[in-house]
């Protein structure tokens, strides 16, 4: 099979998946999975692709992750998992694209516009 390199986004993230035939090992930035992504949650989003094609245990993954925050680190390994996984097997396209996880969510932070607080809130205006 050889290795299958995937990348994925979310926000401003971008995760790097490197995947090969093994026991299931995961490690992300050169670190154990369970200590880079803490919280059940995380855990529970990153592996979602490979538990919903039953493939947990076939793939030793690699990931290389950077920009953004915890969550949208996550939702980006979780997006290039699941173009891996569509390679991998014929069917599991079928299985993931009703879940939602080939698709990109294009939702980014909008700009701070000059003259403003922030992107939407402006100055307090007093009348006196």
């Amino acid at each position: 099979m050889g290795v299958i390199h995937k990348i994925g986004r979310r926000k401003t993230a971008v995760a790097r998946v490197y995947v090969s035939e093994g026991t299931g090992v995961i490690t992300v930035n050169k670190k154990p999975f369970a200590t880079y992504f803490p919280t059940a949650t995380l855990q529970y989003k990153v592996l979602q692709p490979m538990s919903m094609t039953e493939n947990a245990t076939n793939f030793d993954v690699k990931v290389n992750v950077y920009g953004g925050g915890s969550t949208g680190q996550a939702e980006a390994v979780r997006m290039a998992l699941a173009r891996v996984m569509c390679e991998v097997g014929e069917g599991n396209r079928a299985i993931l694209k009703p879940e939602g996880l080939l698709t990109r969510d294009p939702r980014m932070v909008e700009r701070k516009k000059f003259g403003q607080k922030k992107a939407r809130k402006r100055f307090q205006f007093s009348k006196r």
